[in-house]
């Protein structure tokens, strides 16, 4: 088995799930404006910049979804992934992922993104396996902890290899597409890393390591990874 994983924030979509919905809670007047704007903000500079507390975000990002029955919040998150998401799935994201689909490879999405937000978002490009950090969920109701490892920095290479445990897989000839350089730790152990749209360390780091680096937010995928995953059917 060839996997092809795939990170979700500015990699598949145009934009931070986590984030925007966070923004969508504020429009709908479901959390406090002012307040919750402002931690979500600090919160996403202190992702792009590498210093995010995870655990402290995630009692933050957790929090709204214990004050609703599921029932609601999957009220909200349809109107969510109508509103904000699909807007900025990318033909090109859609193209790259089809050629891998063609070659016979494995599809994921692994994502800090936790699976209430993300999971219909993977099904929106047909990736049947997602690894993501997974409220908590008892009774019926979410508790605002989460199960097991965040799926954060190296907690992305704890959780991947659970998964690879759990099925009997590995790594061989594996594919890993990111635009962070919080994903280094997952990056460097797979045979392909691909930088998409990447932030200015992860650049760096690519030109170092003489990954390739495309765009996903043009048109069309470049054809020089086309043209390269082809060639690992």
């Amino acid at each position: 088995m060839t996997l092809a994983i795939f990170d979700l924030d500015n990699t598949l979509i145009a934009g931070d799930s986590d984030y925007l919905w966070g923004q969508f809670l504020v429009e709908k007047g479901i959390v406090n404006a002012e307040t919750y704007e402002r931690a979500n903000t600090k919160f996403y500079e202190d992702y792009k910049q590498g210093t995010l507390d995870i655990h402290e975000f995630l009692r933050f990002a957790l929090k709204p979804l214990t004050t609703h029955d599921a029932q609601q919040l999957h009220d909200w998150r349809k109107t969510f992934i109508e509103e904000k998401i699909k807007p900025i799935l990318m033909p090109a994201a859609h193209q790259l992922i089809n050629v891998h689909r063609q070659a016979g490879h494995t599809l994921m999405i692994i994502t800090a993104t936790n699976r209430f937000v993300t999971e219909p978002i993977a099904d929106l490009y047909g990736i049947e396996h997602l690894i993501a950090t997974t409220p908590e969920f008892i009774d019926g109701r979410y508790t605002g902890e989460f199960m097991g490892t965040p799926c954060f920095k190296d907690g992305k290479v704890i959780r991947l290899k659970e998964w690879l445990d759990q099925n009997g897989e590995n790594l061989e000839n594996s594919w890993f597409y990111s635009d962070s350089h919080n994903d280094l730790p997952l990056l460097s152990i797979v045979s392909h890393a691909v930088a998409v749209d990447p932030d200015d360390l992860l650049m760096a780091h690519s030109e170092q390591q003489q990954w390739p680096v495309i765009s996903l937010r043009a048109p069309h995928c470049p054809d020089s990874i086309l043209d390269k995953v082809g060639n690992y059917r």
